[in-house]
């Protein structure tokens, strides 16, 4: 449809699908570095394993009752080589070696073996030493690959907290966005509608200060009484629908035919000047049960709706069919179809969108506006059923009340 133009997106919020695109990116590699590690601490520790495998083998294998011993002293120094931190008490509690310690340990010194003693309890609440309480105990820690991992999952629900975070902030941006752009297309959309009234006034007073022999002979005063008080009387239903489309509205039960039979003559009456060759028919169900809305808001809804169909056939004529029928149980559907060229492809998705149009004046609030009105106010549904070459059909249903 012609009626219908792109409204542009702030700049800002163009943005962040790519910071959040470079975001996920970057914990995709992050989790790919981590995989990578606990691959390789695995290989070490197989290495380590078959080192200290291939070690007894050697020991076994030697005739030697002195291989038994190197074997043993090469077993340690692989042992010692893991970092893994070591610690060995004897009788009495007394540290008799450590390594790997995170401190220098200096066990000939009272202070030094108390150190270590303290540092041995904090291994045993995780690790349970081995060995024989008698004789000796092995308190032993994580290796560095381990004391590096631990700090993964951290990093995991930082970066989920960051994501979490950012997608928050887009969320709350883009609804600040769409409800300014919602309330500057309002805005832009009230001093439209009131723009035309407001012109028509202050000509009707400039015909008020000519001399009487100066007026058409068809304007007396009468006329143009009549002419002020019509104006008067949009006026009124503009800022009407306004205030009702800014609050919680009443709902009473109405007849959906007086409203259609009021939206037909408003626009019946503007066909010549608005629509050129364009037809307006009209089908309505007999009998149909009343609805529980606004009759100003409903009629308000529809008038933009077809106002819309009336945009797409300018300057070209054609059809426009408002047929107002029963659905689903419990529900009126109205449907308003033209042989217009179609919504454009391009803002298709963003149809009920603020400012979603082509046409080079309005402000493209309508449609978001009738939206509004249906679904949020009245509880019912509007959508566009088809579209194309043919022509274009949007589906109104109310609930009957």
């Amino acid at each position: 449809m012609t009626s219908l133009r792109s409204g542009g997106q702030p700049a800002a919020a163009g943005r962040w699908p790519l910071v959040l695109a470079v975001l996920f990116l970057a914990l995709l590699g992050w989790y790919l570095v981590y995989t990578e590690q606990i691959i390789r601490s695995f290989r070490a520790d197989v290495a380590t394993m078959t080192r200290m495998f291939a070690e007894v083998q050697t020991g076994l294998a030697d005739p030697d009752p002195a291989g038994a011993d190197r074997t043993l002293v090469r077993l340690q120094e692989i042992i010692l080589e893991s970092g893994v931190p070591l610690v060995l008490a004897g009788e009495g509690d007394t540290i008799t070696a450590a390594v790997n310690l995170p401190f220098q340990a200096q066990l000939e010194t009272p202070e030094g073996q108390l150190r270590v003693r303290e540092y041995a309890r904090r291994l045993a609440l995780r690790n349970p030493p081995v060995g024989d309480p008698e004789i000796a105990l092995v308190y032993f820690g994580d290796p560095p690959e381990l004391a590096r991992l631990r700090w993964i999952p951290w990093l995991q629900v930082s970066g989920l907290l960051l994501t979490f975070l950012v997608g928050v902030a887009v969320v709350r941006a883009q609804r600040k966005a769409e409800a300014d752009r919602a309330w500057t297309s309002m805005a832009r959309e009230l001093a439209h509608q009131l723009g035309t009234p407001i012109s028509s006034l202050k000509g009707w007073l400039e015909v008020l200060h000519l001399p009487l022999k100066e007026r058409p002979a068809a304007l007396g005063d009468s006329s143009v009484a009549e002419e002020i008080a019509e104006d008067v009387e949009r006026l009124e239903r503009v800022s009407r629908r306004f205030e009702l489309i800014g609050r919680e509205t009443p709902l009473q039960p109405i007849d959906l035919e007086e409203v259609v039979q009021a939206v037909e003559r408003y626009l019946r009456a503007r066909l010549p000047r608005l629509g050129q060759g364009v037809a307006l028919e009209v089908e309505m169900e007999p009998d149909l049960p009343w609805v529980r809305g606004s009759e100003v808001l409903l009629a308000w809804a529809l008038e933009n709706i077809m106002k819309n169909s009336l945009d797409a056939l300018a300057g070209r004529g054609g059809t426009i069919r408002l047929t107002v029928q029963r659905g689903a149980p419990g529900w009126i559907d109205v449907r308003v179809a033209d042989d217009g060229p179609g919504v454009d492809p391009m803002i298709r998705d963003r149809l009920f969108e603020p400012g979603a149009s082509t046409k080079s004046s309005g402000w493209g609030v309508g449609l978001s506006l009738s939206k509004r009105i249906v679904e949020r106010i009245h509880e019912g549904h509007l959508e566009l059923v088809e579209t194309g070459p043919e022509g274009t059909v949007f589906e109104m249903r109310v609930p009957e009340g």
